[in-house]
């Protein structure tokens, strides 16, 4: 995550995905939407992995290390580090 530009996608990706999940909870939305919130916090950390720095994520290998990781960035992110 030494790049800007995939620290961002993680951060957007992730509050995306939490924000649908919360949403779908608390509106009665279609259930059918669950299934798409990790997709999206995975998929914008995964373009920014492939894309942006060209290297493998973590998440394939150690997938609760990478989704704890990405929330501690984001918490980071979210006090200015």
């Amino acid at each position: 995550h030494s790049l800007r530009a995939n620290r961002w996608l993680h951060f957007c990706g992730s509050l995306t995905g939490l924000f649908l999940f919360i949403h779908t909870l608390l509106t009665g939305s279609d259930k059918r939407r669950l299934p798409f919130c990790p997709l999206i916090g995975y998929g914008c950390a995964w373009i920014g992995h492939f894309f942006v720095e060209q290297n493998k994520p973590a998440s394939f290998k150690y997938p609760l290390y990478s989704f704890t990781g990405d929330w501690v960035m984001v918490w980071m992110m979210l006090l200015g580090k």
